[in-house]
This record gives C-alpha cells, sequence and structure tokens, in this order.
C-alpha cells in the first residue's frame, strides 16, 4: 500500500462538486441510527433492488457505513466502548470475522467464553442499534495466525487441500458450522436480530486453488443455515482475477480497496464485471495497513481516508472501514505473509500490536483520523450520535520495575509437557503443539563428532527461528530466510550435546501458501552425517502459573524467565491501561498476571511498547506480576517500565 503524506482534512470541511453531491445523496437517503423494525404482518427483510441499485431494509433503501471491530482482539470488557465509539462517529453497523481456532482450539473441543463469547459480542451491537455484516470464514485471512484455521487441520486434511472440495476438510466445516450456525441464527436479520449480511469464505479470488465446487458447496451450506433471513455475499480485491474465482453464483460479489486508490471507479467496474446490477459496496476500505516486525509503521493520511470516503459516496456506494478498531494480537495469535520473489520467498511475521493507524488506535481512543471521518459524515448529513463525545483515556505511567533472574529454559523443571522421542526431528503439528517453542536435542555420538573443525551444521527447513546451542552455550541463530544454507560450528571431542530451540513465530495467513507446519520438519545434518535419535521438549506457553515454585537467582544464561511482583498503591483510585516498555531486551514473550499479553522485539523494530489493558492488573492490595522469556539479550539494569505512551514505530533493524 502506498504511504501517504501529511495532509489533514482541511477545517471547513467537503466543498467540491463531489462533496455537494455526497450531501444532497445523504440527504435523501440517510437513515436513523436505531434498528429498522418490520410492521407487524411482515418479516424482517434485508435484500437487493436490482432495478434501482440499492439495498431495501424492510423495502426502504439502506446504506450502510460499517466499520471492522473483531472481538478477539479486544478484551470482553472494553467491547461496548468500541462499539460505541464507533456509533458515535456516525457508522450504523459493525463487521467482523468469526475465528474458529479459537472457538475450536481442539476438534470437538469448543469455547465461548469471555474473550470468545461471540453471543455477546453480537448482542452488544444490537443493544446500540447498530447492524452486523458478519464474516464466518471458515478462512478468515485477518493477519491471524493460520488465517483463523485451527492448527489441527494440518493434521486431518491432506496436504494442499484446505479451502477445496476435499471431503475430510468439507466435513470438519460441516461440523464446526452446527455448533456456530445455532448460536447466530437468533441474531439474523430475518429473526428479528441484526446481523444483515453473511460472508462466504474470504477473498478467495487471492487463492490459488480456484475450486469452484468448494465454493459452490460452501454456498449451499450457508444457505441451509440463513436461507433469506440475512444477504450472503462475497468480497475480493481490486482486479479481474480475483473476481474470476471469488465470486460464486446467487451471491452478492462485493470489492474490497484502500484509501490509496485513486480511481474509486475503476475498483466498482472490477465490481460490475461478475455483479452486474445492484450497489456498490466496498467491504475492506483501508485506512491504515498491516504492520510486519523490521518493517516501519505504515501510515494512512485522514486526508486520504476522507477523499476516498467522499469518492464512494458520492457513487452511492455502502463502505466498511477495515479496520475501523485493530485492538491487539494477544499471545500467540499474530500470523505472517510469505511473499515470494525471483530468488527465494520472504517470511514476514506480523507484530503484536494491531493498531493499523485506524480512527480508534490500539488502546481505543480517537485518533485525529477518527474525527475527520466523523466531521465529515456529519457535514454530509448523515446522522451521527452526540450521546458520547469520545476523548483520550487517561493512561498508567506506573514507573520503572526490575527483572530477577528466575530459571533457565534448560532446566528439567520448566519441562511441563512429557519430551517426545523420535528418530527425526517432528513439525509442532505431529506433536499437537500449537504455538510458542520446541527445544529439538540430540546427543552427539563419536562417529558423528568424528568431523575436521569447523564443520558445517545443516538444517533444511527452519520454521521460523531457530537457536543452535553446544552442550547449551549459544553457537547461531538461523532465520527462517537462511534455512537449508550451513553455519560453521566449531565442534571439539567434548561437546555432548546440540539444542535447537524453535519459535514458532506466526503462521502465515494469506495466499497460496498457508499450510505453513512449524519446526523441523527434514533430517539435520552434521556435515555428511545425519543426526539423532531426537528428544523434542514442547514450551507451548499457554500459562506459567507454575513459575511461582521459583525463587530469584543472581544470573541465568539465556534463554530464561525473569520475573517482577508490585502492588499499585492504596491511593491510586483507578488503573489505567499502561504500555509495558521493553527497551533494552532483546526478544521474547511477556506476561501479565498469567496472562500472555504478546510477543517483544525491539531489537527488531518497529514496536518496542506492549500494550496491556487495565483490565489485566489487580487493585490493591493484590500483588502484580510481569514475567518475561527473554531469548536473545537483556539490559545491564534488567528493568522494564510501564508507561502511559505507545512506541510503535521506532528503528528497524532488518538483518537480525
Amino acid at each position: 500500500m502506498a504511504v501517504s503524506g501529511d495532509r489533514v482534512l482541511p477545517a471547513s470541511g467537503p466543498s467540491s462538486r463531489v462533496a455537494v453531491a455526497v450531501a444532497v445523496l445523504f440527504a435523501a437517503v440517510a437513515v436513523p441510527w436505531t434498528l429498522a423494525t418490520a410492521t407487524e404482518t411482515s418479516k424482517p427483510s434485508f435484500t437487493v433492488d436490482y432495478v434501482r441499485n440499492e439495498f431495501l431494509m424492510d423495502g426502504k433503501v439502506f446504506r450502510f457505513i460499517s466499520g471492522s471491530l473483531h472481538y478477539f482482539r479486544v478484551p470482553k470488557p472494553y467491547w461496548k466502548d468500541r462499539i460505541q465509539k464507533m456509533k458515535a462517529a456516525g457508522l450504523n453497523a459493525v463487521s467482523t470475522y468469526v475465528e474458529w481456532s479459537l472457538h475450536e482450539p481442539h476438534p470437538g473441543v469448543y469455547n465461548f467464553e469471555d474473550m470468545a463469547d461471540l453471543e455477546y459480542f453480537l448482542q452488544l451491537i444490537k443493544e446500540e442499534g447498530m447492524y452486523v455484516l458478519l464474516r464466518p470464514g471458515p478462512y478468515i485471512c485477518a493477519e491471524r495466525d493460520f488465517g483463523g484455521f485451527p492448527y489441527w487441520l494440518l493434521n486431518v486434511v491432506p496436504p494442499k487441500r484446505l479451502r477445496t472440495n476435499d471431503p475430510s476438510y468439507k466435513n470438519y466445516i460441516t461440523k464446526w458450522f452446527n455448533v456456530l450456525m445455532p448460536k447466530i441464527d437468533p441474531f439474523l436479520y430475518g429473526n428479528g436480530g441484526n446481523i444483515i449480511m453473511v460472508q462466504v469464505e474470504n477473498e478467495y479470488g487471492s487463492y490459488n486453488a480456484c475450486d469452484k465446487a468448494y465454493m459452490l458447496w460452501l454456498r449451499d451450506l450457508f444457505k441451509s443455515y440463513v436461507a433469506h433471513k440475512a444477504l450472503l455475499y462475497t468480497t475480493d480485491g481490486c482486479g479481474y482475477s480475483y473476481f474470476t474465482c471469488g465470486s460464486v453464483p446467487e451471491v452478492y460479489a462485493t470489492v474490497d480497496f484502500g484509501a490509496s486508490t485513486t480511481n474509486v471507479s475503476q475498483c466498482f467496474k472490477y465490481m460490475r464485471s461478475v455483479q452486474k446490477r445492484g450497489p456498490f459496496v466496498n467491504s475492506e476500505y483501508y485506512v491504515g495497513w498491516l504492520p510486519h516486525w523490521q518493517e516501519p509503521m505504515p501510515l494512512v493520511s485522514s486526508y486520504e481516508s476522507v477523499r476516498g470516503l467522499k469518492d464512494m459516496l458520492a457513487l452511492n456506494a455502502s463502505i466498511n472501514f477495515y479496520m475501523f478498531h485493530g485492538g491487539t494480537n494477544f499471545g500467540f495469535t499474530s500470523g505472517a505473509n510469505n511473499y515470494e520473489t525471483i530468488t527465494n520467498s520472504l517470511y514476514l511475521p506480523q507484530m503484536t500490536s494491531y493498531d493499523y493507524d485506524a480512527p480508534l488506535n490500539e488502546a481505543g481512543d480517537p485518533t485525529e483520523k477518527y474525527f475527520a471521518i466523523k466531521n465529515f459524515l456529519e457535514e454530509a448529513n448523515y446522522v451521527v450520535s452526540n450521546e458520547i463525545s469520545p476523548v483520550p483515556m487517561p493512561k498508567g505511567n506506573y514507573g520503572r520495575f526490575t527483572m530477577t533472574p528466575l530459571v533457565n529454559l534448560f532446566e528439567k523443571v520448566t519441562q511441563r509437557i512429557k519430551p517426545i522421542e523420535s528418530d527425526v526431528p517432528l513439525a509442532f503439528e505431529n506433536m499437537d503443539i500449537d504455538s510458542g517453542f520446541v527445544m529439538y536435542e540430540t546427543i552427539l555420538t563419536n562417529d558423528q563428532k568424528n568431523v575436521t573443525t569447523p564443520v558445517n551444521l545443516t538444517i533444511s527447513t527452519v520454521r521460523d527461528r531457530a537457536y543452535v546451542y553446544l552442550d547449551k552455550v549459544q553457537a547461531s541463530i538461523i532465520t527462517r530466510k537462511q534455512e537449508n544454507i550451513p553455519i560453521s560450528l566449531n565442534l571439539d571431542s567434548s561437546v555432548q550435546k546440540l539444542s535447537i530451540l524453535i519459535e514458532n513465530q506466526g503462521r502465515i495467513n494469506y495466499g497460496s501458501f498457508i499450510e505453513d507446519r512449524k519446526g523441523i520438519l527434514d533430517p539435520v545434518t552434521l556435515g555428511s552425517k545425519v543426526l539423532g535419535p531426537w528428544k523434542m521438549i514442547p514450551y507451548p506457553l499457554n500459562e506459567t502459573s507454575w513459575l511461582t515454585m521459583f525463587e530469584p537467582q543472581e544470573h541465568v544464561t539465556l534463554p530464561a524467565f525473569y520475573r517482577t511482583q508490585f502492588t499499585f498503591s492504596n491511593n491510586l483510585t483507578n488503573i489505567y491501561d499502561t504500555y509495558l516498555d521493553t527497551t533494552g531486551w532483546k526478544k521474547g514473550v511477556a506476561f501479565v498476571n498469567g496472562i500472555n499479553v504478546g510477543r517483544y522485539w525491539p531489537a527488531a523494530g518497529p514496536q518496542i511498547t506492549l500494550y496491556v489493558p487495565a483490565t489485566y492488573f489487580i487493585p490493591s492490595p493484590g500483588i502484580n506480576t510481569v514475567v518475561m522469556l527473554e531469548l536473545e539479550g537483556v539490559p545491564q539494569d534488567l528493568s522494564i517500565a510501564l508507561i502511559d505512551k505507545p512506541k510503535l514505530n521506532g528503528s528497524i533493524d532488518s538483518l537480525i
């Protein structure tokens, strides 16, 4: 995406001919931001008028101005706040994905509690008088690990058969939908709810399978649940090729494109190539962009965001902002992109922050972009809510804390899962491990050590970052882009054990290569010798309460856990959201009161701080605990800080 400059929307508001046209159009079709109700003698309906190119809600012309908000990226206590701020900006709908991996973490094991409480989220939107564009996938992309698929699909679906007409893949979708769809049924508009549109798959035109039979089957599965109680739709990118495979008969086709697109009409022409009549829809209007580690934060100006909005509304389009509020990839939920080049592929893991340069920032505060959009909609005679006046909430500046060393990852007491033994290294998925780390260990035999040093160690596949140790002393770091490139080791006869700690940095979520298994997938060689057998020790790091058994140490060697504990002052009347400043630390994972707040990697940049919601803290007299697993290096004073401002655009080191 093109990065915009620092231009801002003129304070005087729209004055061009396009803006005047928008204002007149708004005056003609604007609807109140309350849920429309059908008459007592008719059922609620949301349909398309293909003659007048309009949406009809209960027979009346309707347009939606929506924003994407993902419940799985925002703490549950904050959902209502974010929804109300979206409404206050002039939006009348919320778009959200449904993340399969969150709700079915293991086959047949379902989760709809806390941050996974989808029904409560939908109910909150309904209570605010707003509509829903629901995107159940089953594949969602969303810059989430494996595109929202549960990792275990890699064990039960044959290779290269995801998102195809494969019977085993369809079987698991059917089982999942049998659980999901009854939960959303009461919220469908035709049943008196607020879900007006339901998306079938997600940007399927960007996937190389192009399996028409699969899309027809999936359409019919959706129809069996949704029928005419909501409008089924697809969305694809701005190009003919995307619509060739992404559209499906009897499903409304829409397009997505960003604020940097200068020719809005051209993108809608691509939509018209398959959707001959009906209202224009941009289902993902990008007013920000996704961030990767080792890349500068992408920014989109308010000027460009409002200009594109103005141009689309002049064409009578309905719009969904992506994202209106991004939130955070807590834990190990962030995904990755894989960009193919002429010589190799470039793996780019996504950051913990999903701020997205959105109108509501990572902490849910309104930005200059938020007010530019709100002001434009208000000046164009769109009905906005003035029930609340969003202002940035105070943030906590709680000072510095010293982390104390606890225990090295090599210590047997850190092993929470029984090690797995095999003649060959196994992938995470083969060991039923979703996320985190796996330590691969092998004892070097005299025959394997009978080499001339230095000797080359070759790991054919590294998914995604390997820390190589000889008798617990770090010898090298191998990244995914360096896989299959021999590294030179100085090996003497006294060395007994080779250990390779593999970090899963996030499964690829977009494009043709999404079957992104983790770990070491092929034999490891030392010179001409194939190494093995292997003992594999998983560290999924789903929780850290067991670390309470350890007393602080004076010193530990990396990789190791560190901890600090503190109590808030009794005089503190409110605990605010804050940011964990990891300046001086290199790379690792942080936990606050047992909650994984995400990966940190300030050595690579640009993200330096981790967002910590106030709801994760314990008020006085409770004790708060921060734990960090550091992999590469610590500051001399072992300090962290909880500060009141984010640092998301730090320096970049792309060579790490």
